[in-house]
């Protein structure tokens, strides 16, 4: 609840954009908590932020949890804010337990996940990880023309005492702790998610171009309407995937002049595609430009397919441990596949990874009046600090 306060919105949720000053005052709060429990704190090129409980192999791959703190413009309190408190609950846990790790066990705090200042998302991991080129990730410029490497400076700026790691150095394993964002966990009442995979995504931008004209002079057959265009493209995808399984969305919509009489003469919008087989999902997003083609009218148009992100499924030995903790504490658990895409994706390709999932109240997520039982966040951090403690001994 503290931390959401910083972004807060009259809505009673969360805007905590990356690298804003409101994630920078957030970074602040988090590093307060670090000092008085005793956590050395690092960050690196990428302005990922990190605290580590030492072990007593110091050297050793550290067992890592964490999220993010960043969140949508309209977000709630707990996407990626929980992943990250729940690991200063855990550790402290495990220090007032009196367990010393043989490992270290960190904290990481992954830069701009939610890609909704800069887009695409999961910055800090990819660029961690090697997934995408820094360079490329650099040049990405918000709304108001700020590119990623201006904001990284100035953030980077603000903490000039913290020591600098390297990207992508070794870890034993990383677990993120995360609600669910969806209804299945409520709707069965089991209190805890063992994740067994997270399901793949193709993400475009599609740029429409027509011509502008006067609202009440031009007649209708010699228009070339962007806006129009635009719309018969969406409506033939919308048609063409529609099954349960699929999840398309249309979020971001751009139309210009934007103004009331004059025919729009050029619209950007977004595709975000998803599914859990990676065979239909290719087979999906490679229909995505012919549908755009013969549905474009008399106007142009251009298909930029800006991230693509593989089905996958976490290591069988990290499920069991998750379900092997929560069954020691006599705690009910279940596989569950994440339909929403997180860090663990990307960290998946770099050292054993898994998640863990709390129950969110209707299944609301990306949203202001996103919810969670406090019983059921603290019964998802007693399995993650079990977890730690088992994956750092």
């Amino acid at each position: 609840m503290k931390l959401a306060r910083i972004g807060g919105t009259e809505n009673d949720g969360v805007c905590r954009l990356a690298l804003t000053d409101e994630e920078i005052e957030a970074r602040r709060l988090l590093i307060t908590w670090a000092d008085e429990i005793g956590l050395s704190v690092y960050t690196d090129d990428i302005s990922n932020l990190f605290f580590c409980l030492e072990g007593t192999e110091t050297d050793a791959p550290p067992v890592v949890t964490g999220s993010h703190i960043d969140s949508q413009p309209t977000g709630g309190k707990f996407d990626g804010a929980f992943g990250v408190v729940a690991g200063f609950e855990a550790i402290q846990a495990i220090q007032e337990s009196g367990v010393v790790p043989t490992k270290p066990i960190e904290i990481v705090v992954w830069m701009n996940e939610e890609g909704s200042r800069f887009s695409p998302g999961m910055m800090g991991s990819e660029a961690f990880t090697g997934r995408r080129p820094m360079e490329q990730i650099l040049e990405v410029k918000d709304v108001n023309g700020i590119r990623t490497v201006e904001a990284l400076e100035k953030t980077l700026a603000m903490f000039p005492n913290i020591k600098r790691r390297s990207l992508g150095f070794p870890m034993t394993a990383f677990i993120e702790a995360h609600i669910e964002q969806g209804p299945i966990l409520e709707e069965l009442g089991v209190p805890v998610g063992v994740v067994t995979g997270i399901q793949g995504s193709r993400r475009f931008r599609v740029r429409v171009t027509g011509d502008e004209g006067h609202a009440g002079t031009l007649p209708m057959s010699d228009r070339k309407d962007a806006l129009f265009s635009a719309l018969e493209m969406i409506g033939a995808m919308r048609q063409a995937f529609d099954t349960d399984q699929v999840k398309f969305t249309t979020g971001l919509f751009q139309v210009s002049p934007n103004v009331p009489s004059v025919v729009p003469s050029n619209v950007l919008f977004s595709i975000d595609i998803r599914h859990p087989d990676g065979q239909t999902l290719k087979r999906l997003g490679n229909a995505i430009s012919g549908l755009c083609e013969e549905n474009r009218g008399p106007c142009a148009v251009e298909v930029m397919e800006i991230a693509t992100s593989d089905s996958l499924e976490f290591p069988n030995e990290i499920r069991a441990c998750i379900s092997n903790s929560a069954q020691e504490l006599g705690i009910e658990n279940k596989p569950i596949l994440s339909m929403a895409g997180h860090d663990a994706r990307q960290l998946h390709y770099h050292c054993p990874t898994g998640m863990i999932f709390s129950p969110c109240e209707e299944g609301i997520s990306h949203n202001e009046a996103e919810n969670c039982e406090p019983s059921d966040l603290a019964t998802v951090t007693r399995v993650l600090a079990v977890t730690l403690a088992k994956l750092a001994s």
